[in-house]
């Protein structure tokens, strides 16, 4: 009952969020953090519940199952192991996060905006729990439509722009998802005798080998996009950089997560043969994705934009340790996710607040700041150097891991997408450089906008250490996430003998 009422808690309070404008237009942020504290609390229950031995595949910590629509085989059926409770963990922080990022940034229809942020937690929440594919597809499209009007009516100058296009990819991509589940059901149907959208009854259909790679394309190319990875990236970085604060958090943080965890859950475990011959070409992709949004993140002025190329180049390392499909490679996917989770919401958040306060995202009008907000200046540094995997720090456990199982698989792969880092490390320290370093405009008697460039507060610092010690914890003591998730990508791996089937594609 747990994820059911994690789910009702986001539903809920979406709704009485907005009602509760309605009575005072400041009490919907308030609503809105009750209902996050809320699901904090209820995800700490799942955290101790987590057997750190390691969750199976099946060895759910709770779970949820009703009838719903009987004739069609499709149930409320709601699961969560090891795996799945760090992802709700995730969500519920990074949500936390988003409601304090837009605490005074969203005044105007502020209950209708908080509305659509808890809907988008809820989506989210379902994307990772839900075991029913129909259930899943739902809460999919959950997920999507209060994020597209988070960034149509709160975002910046272009934001119906970047908010339709964000809508055509996902749409578009989803689609081609919802065929192939269709497909996989209706095989279902002729090889069992009856409908069933049931993950663990889908586990067990045998497709047409001419139709297999085609199915399993299906759901790829949703994921994909969604993770996202060169070529179904655009839509990113005109999202991020027309989107409120909140929604680059929430979307850098957590809906990108969800591509990679539909990788890990659904599309391998039920194409496996397809996955394995597709597996050089995803890899290719991944590789492709790290050096090219690397390179054209150097290439940058708007900052929103140029953060948003690098969460493109960063997530590359995570397909790149998915298709790997290894204990390594996947820990070093999951690690990876977690880290730049928040690493990137907080890079999102500190260029949103720079543009809050001095009403620019052009790197072009900024200039030593390290003088005028020396705390943003630190915490800034902190979050630039988590991004370019400083060791002792999550993301380099994670993209260190990815690499090393990509090793075992494609050693080409590997070395060409270590370059990647060399990239991070250049293009986070120009940052740096631009923003906070070289003369202050303020002292030279240029800036007439920037008087108005405020410290970070109280507020502000609370949820940024939060963030540092999250990556700091990673960093120093891996072992305590990979405990989470250790027995889950075991049974994953085992489950479809998959490192046969590598080495055997791989070998040709």
């Amino acid at each position: 009952m747990i994820l059911l009422s994690l789910v009702g808690v986001f539903f809920f309070g979406g709704l009485l969020a907005w009602l509760s404008e309605f009575v005072d237009v400041r009490l919907p942020r308030w609503v809105a953090m009750l209902s996050a504290v809320i699901c904090a609390g209820l995800i700490s229950r799942l955290v101790f519940m987590v057997d750190s031995g390691g969750v199976g595949l099946l060895g759910w910590v709770d779970e949820f199952e009703g009838s719903w629509i009987p004739s069609l085989g499709i149930d409320f059926f709601f699961a969560a192991d090891g795996l799945t409770v760090l992802m709700l963990a995730l969500t519920v922080l990074l949500g936390i996060v988003s409601i304090a990022s837009a605490w005074d940034e969203i005044k105007e229809r502020a209950g209708f905006f908080y509305f659509n942020l808890l809907w988008t937690l809820a989506g989210v929440v379902g994307v990772f729990t839900a075991l029913d594919l129909f259930l899943f597809f739902f809460f999919w499209e959950v997920m999507l439509i209060p994020m597209y009007f988070i960034i149509a009516i709160w975002g910046h100058e272009n934001r119906r722009y970047a908010a339709t296009k964000f809508f055509i990819f996902t749409q578009v991509t989803g689609m081609m998802m919802l065929v192939s589940l269709l497909c996989l059901v209706y095989f279902h149907s002729l090889q069992f005798g009856e409908f069933s959208f049931n993950y663990n009854d889908l586990l067990r259909v045998d497709l047409p080998k001419s139709i297999d790679l085609w199915v399993m394309l299906g759901f790829f190319a949703a994921f994909a996009t969604k993770l996202p990875s060169v070529p179904f990236h655009s839509w990113l970085p005109d999202a991020h950089s027309q989107a409120p604060t909140a929604g680059s958090v929430l979307l850098a943080g957590v809906l990108l997560k969800t591509g990679a965890y539909g990788l890990i859950r659904f599309t391998i475990p039920l194409f496996p043969q397809a996955t394995a011959l597709f597996a050089p070409i995803a890899m290719s992709l991944a590789v492709i994705s790290i050096l090219y949004c690397a390179k054209v993140a150097l290439a940058q002025t708007d900052i929103k934009r140029l953060i948003a190329y690098t969460s493109v180049s960063h997530m590359g390392f995570v397909l790149l340790g998915i298709y790997a499909w290894n204990e390594l490679g996947l820990q070093g996917a999951v690690m990876t996710m977690l880290a730049h989770g928040l690493s990137a919401a907080a890079l999102f958040m500190l260029a949103g607040g720079l543009q809050h306060r001095i009403h620019t995202r052009d790197m072009r009008e900024m200039s030593g700041f390290w003088i005028v907000a020396p705390k943003m200046a630190v915490v800034a540094l902190f979050f630039s150097v988590a991004a370019l995997g400083l060791p002792g720090l999550g993301n380099f456990v994670g993209e260190f891991l990815a690499l090393l199982g990509a090793f075992s698989v494609s050693i080409p792969a590997a070395v060409i997408a270590v370059l990647g880092v060399i990239f991070a490390s250049v293009y986070s320290l120009w940052v740096m450089q631009s923003v906070f370093q070289g003369p202050s405009l303020r002292q030279e008697g240029k800036d007439s906008t920037h008087e108005a460039l405020l410290d970070l507060d109280r507020r502000e610092l609370f949820f940024y250490g939060v963030m540092m010690i999250g990556l700091l914890w990673m960093g120093l003591y891996p072992q305590t996430f990979l405990d989470f998730s250790s027995g889950v990508i075991e049974d994953l791996v085992m489950s479809d003998d998959a490192a046969a089937l590598y080495a055997r594609e791989f070998s040709k």
